[in-house]
């Protein structure tokens, strides 16, 4: 049993050994991820092509094209052995978005208070409605044995 076990111990250590090695070899290529990312982006342009530049903010217009170019930037970092995202794909990201989405800024809403007509009436209402209904039910409690009929 001794033997055995020295022998699953040593399978194991050398399972880890050929696992740790095979991870070694598989390091990021980065210099092979950024020598193809450009073909995404080039793809992504083409494509871009076909949508009206003024309707390049907005993302309904272009989203499958738009997904062809992240699933084009992962893949080409999957086959150089790197993760997605890195740093890298994120500045090649980064600079198509500049390319193409730079005028595509939020502009914040401005709010404004409605003019003081407008102002007035708003706050007039609900105050009289309230005044209406106090008045109304101080009425009909003081005239409850007349509308009651006791």
């Amino acid at each position: 049993k001794d033997t055995d076990l020295l022998k699953s111990r040593l399978t194991l250590a050398l399972q880890i050994a050929v696992c740790c090695a095979r991870q070694q070899t598989h390091l990021c290529n980065e210099s092979l991820m950024l020598e193809k990312l450009p073909a995404c982006g080039k793809s992504f342009e083409e494509m871009m092509k076909k949508v009206d530049s003024k309707k390049w903010c907005n993302l309904t217009e272009f989203i499958m094209y738009y997904d062809n170019f992240t699933q084009c930037t992962e893949r080409e970092a999957n086959n150089a052995s790197c993760f997605w995202p890195n740093p890298l794909a994120e500045g090649f990201i980064t600079g198509i978005h500049k390319q193409f989405f730079s005028n595509c800024t939020s502009e914040k809403v401005h709010w404004e208070d409605p003019p003081d007509e407008i102002l007035i009436t708003l706050i007039l209402i609900p105050v009289m409605l309230t005044c209406a209904m106090i008045t109304l039910v101080v009425w009909c409690s003081k005239r409850s044995d007349i509308l009651c009929g006791n």
